[in-house]
């Protein structure tokens, strides 16, 4: 095992949970009140915001999407790639529900609750928008929180480092051709030259930039990385946050006419956490891995790179679509719910243990 490997191993055990991780939920709900609020009462200082595009990227939302991915990437070791052959069994769960079942059933969910079951109740002109936003949502495995979920239920450190690591490097080359072919079969039309652009922008220059700056910290010392990632740690949900009240400002028409639109998206989300979570965890113990192994592949499968599904249907989309409003109502719902897996998974393990 390197070196660099030892370090991540160590930061992933010891990753604690942070005030803004604890509450992002409750800082959600307050930049959607101030969103909504901001954009009634300064229309024309949100109307400004949206126009600073250059080739259709907002300048000032793109600022504020690297400051949010950027230092999660850093925290990714892909030389933790070589502890792959380790745990294969539990690798090859997480491959099989990250990338074979969770966007395609998300797909499938979003068709049978948004398109045919709940219709009646929505925008009839945002529906195809709701459906991409989920699809974003369900094709971005989760990349840094997986690190908390990992360490609250004593989830091995290097397993987890691996399949963030192989996670990482494979959305980095199917995260568009997925995307593009699941918005295909949705009947959605797939604007490519954008959804391209998206991936290099907030995918591959994204981990080109983290990777140096990993490797330039590493090479000052352990203690010179660790005091990097807790300053930069806030950076990440504050930016996100920033994102969410510019988000809203600009959705908040939408939402005041159809408060019911956000509780209605949560419903597929939910379905596909529990439904996702759940199939891991069964996978992994008929597999007869190690309870430490089960719990993160199980909740890498649940939880969102949600960064990065907002950043793309915002870029995608526009501020003003389905697509990105589905995108934050993952991010309003993922860290009650997967402190709920978390409980479940720390709860159960008897059962998991039985022969």
């Amino acid at each position: 095992m390197s070196v660099q490997c030892e370090i991540a191993a160590k930061e992933a055990a010891q990753a604690p949970m942070t005030v803004f991780e604890r509450y992002l939920t409750l800082w959600v709900f307050i930049c959607i009140v101030l969103g909504l609020a901001l954009g009634q009462f300064f229309p024309a200082v949100f109307q400004a915001i949206g126009s600073m595009e250059i080739s259709q990227v907002n300048l000032p939302v793109g600022i504020l999407i690297w400051v949010m991915i950027i230092p999660m990437l850093v925290k990714v070791d892909f030389g933790a790639l070589t502890e792959v052959r380790q745990h294969v069994r539990g690798i090859g769960v997480t491959l099989f529900v990250n990338w074979l079942v969770k966007p395609f059933s998300m797909a499938f969910l979003g068709w049978l609750f948004i398109r045919q079951w709940f219709a009646p109740m929505l925008p009839a002109d945002q529906i195809d928008s709701y459906i991409a936003g989920l699809i974003l949502l369900a094709a971005a495995p989760c990349t840094a929180m997986v690190f908390v979920w990992s360490r609250l239920t004593n989830g091995d450190p290097l397993f987890t480092l691996s399949q963030v690591a192989l996670n990482d490097t494979i959305m980095v080359f199917a995260f568009a051709p997925l995307v593009g072919f699941l918005l295909g079969i949705s009947a959605i039309t797939v604007p490519w030259d954008t959804l391209l652009t998206s991936v290099g922008l907030y995918i591959v220059i994204p981990v080109i930039l983290a990777q140096w700056w990993r490797k330039s910290l590493l090479a000052r010392g352990s203690e010179v990385f660790d005091a990097a990632m807790s300053k930069t740690g806030p950076w990440s949900i504050t930016a996100l946050l920033g994102t969410l009240v510019l988000l809203f400002a600009f959705q908040g028409e939408a939402i005041i006419q159809q408060p019911l639109v956000i509780a209605l998206l949560a419903v597929p989300i939910l379905i596909q956490v529990f439904f996702n979570s759940a199939l891991a965890y069964w996978l992994n113990r008929q597999l007869g891995e190690k309870h430490s192994v089960a719990c993160p592949s199980a909740l890498i499968g649940a939880s969102n790179f949600f960064e990065l599904a907002v950043a793309a249907a915002i870029s995608l989309f526009g501020f003003q679509s389905g697509a990105a409003l589905a995108t934050v109502v993952g991010v309003l719902i993922e860290v009650p719910v997967m402190l709920l897996v978390v409980r479940v998974v720390n709860n159960t393990q008897g059962w998991y243990s039985k022969s």
